[in-house]
């Protein structure tokens, strides 16, 4: 079985952050970052070349497939913001009909201008997603 070639590593994330080209981008992950942190109570780290991560669990599918990834995160892209949501988002309805302007996929929030979000409500949303983690998974 292939593995999973984004991993944690020793990367600065401020380093990470400080080349950043847009300044409202950097500025919202700096602020991504310090709720993350106060919500996860962990430090962040890089995951890969470009996925900022926070916390860590070990997953294993039926399939037999098995791997460790972030609780939460987030990752600075060319058109959006995207933040992670690992439980996904069928359980948050409430919090997502007063979020603001996003799209989804599977885990991920995208957020095309962070000044069109809610973030209170993207605190709740991740502080509900990573207690949910914490049920499902043993969290480090």
């Amino acid at each position: 079985m292939a593995e999973l070639k984004t991993k944690e590593n020793k990367a600065s994330v401020a380093a990470f952050i400080r080349r950043i080209d847009d300044a409202d981008m950097r500025k919202s992950c700096r602020e991504l970052s310090a709720l993350m942190k106060k919500i996860t109570g962990k430090r962040p780290k890089m995951w890969g070349a470009s996925m900022v991560g926070f916390g860590s669990y070990h997953y294993k599918y039926a399939s037999g497939r098995e791997g460790d990834w972030f609780v939460t995160g987030y990752s600075p892209r060319k058109r959006n913001l995207t933040v992670y949501i690992m439980p996904g988002f069928k359980h948050y309805k409430p919090l997502m009909s007063r979020l603001g302007k996003y799209k989804t996929g599977a885990s991920c929030l995208y957020i095309r201008k962070p000044e069109d979000i809610d973030w209170k409500v993207l605190e709740k949303l991740v502080a509900e997603s990573v207690r949910d983690m914490a049920k499902m998974y043993t969290c480090d």
